[in-house]
């Protein structure tokens, strides 16, 4: 198991605006950020019990559809629905030519496929049919933090950490070597949450972290120990921000004036 070493905040880190904060509001950063340090490392357990990208292969076939995903379908030599593209009702079914209503609702594209290719046996015979999702609208993973896009993204069934964080964008406050994926659950014992490690995958190419994401999961990029500081900061100061621009306002004024009457002048 790889310890992660406590981030060290030097005194000079703290000085200028930081003088606001007083000796108790240290006391209680710094024992924050030792406690993040000591509790992110992952254990091979944690990691296991989340899916991996280079372990599966999962595809469109795996998606389970839920309203209102869209499907498109291709059955070459029924041509009552190939090529049909129809977005799931709220009641799960779907409305066909020569099929009529047709419940899809929890089933994978596979299964789908199987229960068309069963209905269309009493027309035709051996008939192909392959469906495809075409909009993805049910299912959706979480990005937050110090990201430049944060936010919900559809869930696709193939979407790796990897490729989520390249689409969020990590500013240069995050904390790359410390970012949680958190998988949500109604039963506690099924929640689950990892640290991953971008930096080293990035570096080393290993992407045995690279996990491949569910429904519902909550990716969070932390800032770092010295930006996390900084933010604490701010919110100790916005308070006084309105009062000092009031205060700033008059003499912004009269710079302002003053501009215009030398132009005028000129």
């Amino acid at each position: 198991m790889r310890r992660i070493p406590e981030p060290i905040i030097a005194r000079d880190d703290l000085a200028g605006p930081a003088a606001w904060v007083g000796t108790a509001q240290r006391v209680a950063l710094m024992m924050g950020l030792a406690v993040c340090s000591t509790g992110c490392v992952t254990t091979h357990g944690q990691l296991v019990d989340f899916l991996r990208a280079h372990e599966l292969t999962e595809a469109t076939g795996h998606y389970t559809v839920m309203p209102p995903d869209a499907i498109t379908i291709h059955a070459p030599g029924a041509e009552e629905i190939d090529g049909t593209t129809q977005t799931v009702r709220p009641d799960g079914k779907v409305v066909l030519r020569l099929l009529g209503e047709v419940h899809v609702s929890g089933l994978t594209t596979r299964q789908i496929s199987d229960k068309l290719k069963t209905q269309l046996a009493r027309y035709y015979m051996e008939p192909e049919v392959v469906v495809a999702v075409s909009a993805y609208r049910s299912q959706f993973f979480y990005v937050f933090g110090e990201v430049h896009n944060p936010g919900k993204r559809p869930f696709t069934g193939r979407d790796t950490l990897l490729a989520a964080l390249a689409d969020a964008g990590p500013t240069f406050l995050a904390w790359r070597g410390q970012i949680r994926v958190v998988r949500p659950s109604a039963d506690e014992d099924q929640r689950k949450i990892i640290i991953i490690d971008l930096d080293r995958m990035i570096r080393s190419g290993e992407v045995d972290q690279d996990v491949l994401l569910q429904p519902g999961d909550i990716i969070e990029v932390p800032p770092t120990p010295l930006a996390w500081v900084g933010h604490r900061i701010r919110e100790l100061l916005y308070p006084i921000g309105p009062a000092l621009s009031a205060y700033g306002a008059p003499a912004n004024a009269i710079d302002q004036t003053e501009t215009y009457r030398d132009q005028r002048n000129d």
